[in-house]
């Protein structure tokens, strides 16, 4: 009897999914097919026959179900490798790729093209098919304008779902007249806007979407379809190539405003600068072309490629947590890259690694990458190792779709599975747009010199427009008379506005996002300065403190922690001195009851790098706790994350959230503070100047450890010079501060004021531990933050006033005590900027025989805050005290550095040194 008669009646879509089963499960299915497959598998490896004695291979089989299983090949030939020999690019040929999809390297011939396959029924067919009708489906589906990879993803529910999505129409658009006519006018508008602008400002730098004016369609129609399937509202990032354009016919900013900023008119406030024109967000709500009204968001951003990235999934994670009640479903972000951007630039890796974390999820991205195949000068065969610029895709599995940006309906049809999939799976997914750029870099820029042979094809190229205007002609959906009404209102319109930009005196800066920042005011320096009523009522502090130091019962927590919590309780409810971590989670408490929410991300925060915050805490058998959430009366939450070790993509993902969460203390926390460096463009780019460029406000939180303590050159210093140099016009605030209580107070006063600034702490790791470094709760209940903490000595002695920040006090006051000296005052600067040259002036006079005004730190002379008090403090005779000047914040031997650090203290006290 035939050991394979079980297969005479099985249809192929049965046989795929057992062996399906097979790969990943072996031992799963029934043994007589487990032995079917391993032949076949040996058969398909090519090994000699004596090798497989014990198992059958497939030439056992009968000739027509080996033809079966070929074509089964053939099929899974198309969906794994198609993409490599699709119609996908516009100007150029493909490169070639081996093997190719012929017949002969799958076991079939050409013979074979008008037998009927059963392996037809995997496709969706009901009935039997030809090998020739097979093929063509699969050239149909896989090899046209649209290409897609997805046979990388591991899960058989996604691929099942992805594979009856293309055999619903064969993977090719279907569009009703009417879309086609709406598809139409949007590339109309796109097309014609950029005409308008090269003919009106020759020369002028607008980093023209022409080449890839399909973008524009594209993206009305991930909002239009989005909003059908229940989103309310979409945040877009993207880079300046093409963004005039989205904001003029998408966000529907008026063309008149943008012909005025092409004059190189100043803008209406005096008190911020501004930005180039192609950097600019906005907010708006728009009306699909069905009906449905949403709000669409595109984030301001700066030259640095892909930065925004971070940032925009950082605003739809606030809203998604703060506006939609933690529903992903309702807030879509949209990031547009540039194919050398996406394939180069590290931060894309860094946020396309969130996509399933718990802190940073935001239930997919739509990426649609505006392909024109060059960087700048830069060929993209110089500029990637990889096949793809979206090989970046495949780190979390995400399909990606290769369209020809040329077949603007096959680029409808490729967002539109970009947004079912989006809502089916709440995953990423990737659109390459390939296109090209039709002028160079900027329109200013010659291409011939770099790009001879490709610009004398694209010269020769129709646009978009004019390849489906002749398609639609020849359809017979629009005539002549359609187009040439609709090329003539559109082009009145530009006209008109051209001429009402000529009575714009002055630019404006249009507020992004206002609903979120209604109740905020921007604020100069003086405000910051303005005393702030941080206090909190000792019942309520109290009622805090039992919450937060009262481990639930019943569980089984490991000694140290249960030690820990009893401290806790006893620095509040016996001793009444409070340590720099329990100031920290009872600041966090208070503005909970006070209804702020709290968000802390970074680098091992939970539990904290000095282990000083456990504000997470677990059960030996890894059951957590956040005790902070179970404060009674409060309707904030505290939702605390440790970041994957990323630092420039958490840091935007957080000043994101910030930019979208007003009401939300939001802080970001460095392992070591010099680790920020890491996001230094975010840092340059948004912390520090998108109130001056954007008139935005944004009250991100950094915490800095910093201080010196023999650890070396990358674990002392979190580069204080650098956030001091970046200081004018109000833009953040820095601080250093030395005591539990004025931490205490400065993170209350920073939610509890009509505006936000970002805040630069500079925070201890020693002092979390030092026995002086202790508050009192009326510290906490009745106190304030203190800008400058002056000494409690007896004035009229102190002939040396020595003015320092952070750690270095505690140094000099030790050492002080030890010499019983009193004729030196130590004053401590709390918070860096801006300074209060009120108290600061105050309390210099108020030591009348002082001789000599020392700045002491510990940083080296040309680090720290020095340069900063030199030029913000000039009106007096500072004597500068410190480690001399270096190239490295620390020495590596922690010996040298006590030498150093002695003789730092040691020069603060020689009256003799003047």
């Amino acid at each position: 009897m035939d050991r394979f008669s079980f297969l005479n009646a099985v249809h192929a879509e049965f046989v795929e999914s057992q062996y399906e089963k097979y790969k990943k499960y072996p031992d799963s299915i029934e043994p007589s097919w487990k032995a079917f497959f391993q032949g076949y598998d040996f058969g398909q490896s090519g090994y000699a026959k004596e090798n497989t004695a014990e198992i059958d291979s497939l030439s056992d089989l009968p000739e027509k179900l080996q033809k079966e299983f070929k074509v089964i090949d053939l099929i899974n030939g198309y969906r794994t490798r198609g993409h490599l020999f699709t119609k996908t690019n516009p100007v150029r040929e493909r490169r070639e790729y081996r093997p190719t999809l012929a017949l002969e390297n799958f076991g079939l011939t050409e013979n074979d093209l008008e037998t009927e396959f059963k392996a037809g029924e995997i496709l969706g067919f009901k009935n039997s098919m030809t090998l020739k009708e097979i093929v063509q489906h699969l050239e149909n589906m896989y090899c046209r304008s649209i290409g897609i990879e997805y046979m990388y993803i591991r899960k058989p529910e996604v691929v099942d779902w992805i594979q009856k999505w293309l055999n619903k129409n064969l993977n090719t658009p279907q569009l009703t007249p009417e879309e086609k006519r709406q598809v139409f006018h949007k590339l109309n508008e796109a097309t014609a806007f950029e005409d308008f602008l090269h003919k009106k400002f020759v020369g002028q730098k607008r980093f023209s979407a022409e080449g890839v004016e399909t973008i524009i369609p594209a993206l009305d129609e991930i909002i239009t379809r989005g909003a059908e399937g229940g989103v309310k509202e979409f945040i877009v990032g993207m880079a300046h190539r093409g963004r005039l354009n989205v904001l003029a016919n998408i966000f529907k900013k008026s063309y008149s405003q943008i012909f005025s900023e092409f004059e190189k008119k100043d803008f209406d406030d005096d008190y911020f600068d501004g930005d180039v024109k192609y950097h600019l967000g906005s907010t708006t709500l728009t009306k699909t072309s069905k009906g449905k009204e949403v709000k669409i968001n595109i984030a301001p951003n700066p030259s640095h490629l892909e930065t925004v990235d971070a940032v925009v999934e950082g605003i739809t994670r606030a809203k998604i947590d703060l506006e939609y009640q933690k529903d992903a479903s309702k807030a879509m972000p949209i990031l547009i890259h540039g194919d050398a951007a996406i394939a180069a630039q590290g931060i894309v890796y860094e946020v396309i690694q969130m996509e399933a974390l718990d802190g940073y999820t935001t239930g997919g991205t739509i990426h649609i990458v505006t392909n024109n195949q060059i960087g700048f000068t830069t060929n993209y065969l110089d500029g990637r190792s990889s096949i793809y610029c979206t090989d970046i895709a495949k780190v979390t599995l995400s399909p990606v779709i290769h369209v020809n940006a040329d077949d603007v309906e096959a680029v409808i049809h490729a967002i539109r599975f970009a947004v079912d999939y989006r809502l089916a799976f709440n995953k990423d997914v990737f659109i390459d747009l390939l296109g090209y750029r039709k002028y160079g870099h900027n329109e200013g820029d010659e291409p011939r010199f770099t790009q001879p042979k490709l610009y004398e094809a694209i010269d020769k190229h129709d646009t978009a427009r004019e390849i489906y205007n002749q398609k639609l002609k020849g359809e017979k959906i629009v005539d002549d008379q359609f187009l040439d009404e609709m090329e003539n209102d559109f082009k009145n319109i530009l006209e008109n506005n051209l001429e009402d930009s000529k009575k714009i005196e002055r630019n404006s800066l249009d507020p992004f996002m206002p609903e979120a920042w209604k109740d905020f005011e921007i604020k100069r320096e003086e405000a910051i300065l303005e005393d702030v009523d941080t206090r909190f009522p000792l019942d309520k502090l109290k009622e805090v403190a039992k919450t937060i130091s009262t481990l639930p019962e019943g569980e089984d927590f490991i000694r140290k922690i249960e030690r820990l919590h009893q401290q806790r309780h006893d620095m509040v409810f016996e001793e009444n001195a409070i340590d720099w971590g329990m100031a920290e989670l009872l600041a966090y408490g208070s503005l909970m009851t006070e209804d702020f929410n709290v968000r802390i991300s970074g680098e091992d925060v939970e539990r904290g790098t000095f282990s000083h915050r456990h504000a997470v805490i677990k059960t030996q058998d890894e059951k957590e706790f956040i005790l902070l959430n179970n404060i009674p009366h409060r309707n904030g939450t505290l939702e605390i994350y440790n970041s994957l070790l990323s630092e420039y993509a958490v840091l935007g993902f957080d000043y994101g959230y910030a930019m979208a969460a007003p009401k939300t203390l939001t802080i970001w926390e460095a392992q070591f503070g010099d680790f920020s460096n890491g996001a230094q463009i975010i840092i340059d780019q948004y912390i520090s100047a998108a109130e001056d460029k954007w008139k935005i406000q944004n009250g991100i939180v950094m915490l800095l450890p910093h201080g010196y303590e023999g650890q070396g050159a990358e674990h002392s210093s979190a580069r204080v010079e650098r956030y001091l140099q970046l200081c004018a016009m109000g833009n953040m605030i820095v601080a250093n501060c030395t005591t539990p209580a004025n931490f205490f107070h400065l993170l209350r006063r920073q939610m509890k004021v009509n505006f936000r600034k970002p805040l630069i702490v500079f925070t201890p790791k020693s002092l979390l531990r030092h026995p002086l470094v202790k508050s009192s709760l009326e510290d906490l209940t009745d106190g304030k933050f203190q800008p400058l903490i002056d000494d409690n000595i007896e004035k009229e002695k102190v002939e040396r006033l020595v003015f320092c920040s952070g750690k270095l006090y505690y140094d000099l006051l030790e050492h002080r005590k030890e010499a019983k000296i009193e004729n030196v005052a130590l004053v401590r600067l709390e918070q860096l900027y801006p300074l209060d040259h009120k108290t600061i002036n105050e309390v210099i006079k108020s030591y009348p025989n002082h001789k000599s005004l020392i700045w002491a730190q510990e940083e080296p002379e040309n680090m720290g805050a020095w340069s900063h008090i030199l030029r913000h403090l000039n009106q007096y005779s500072w004597k500068m005290i410190s480690p001399r000047e270096s190239a490295s914040p620390a020495s590596g031997s922690s010996k040298r550095w006590s030498i150093n650090q002695a003789n730092v203290i040691n020069r603060v006290f020689d009256l003799n040194e003047q």
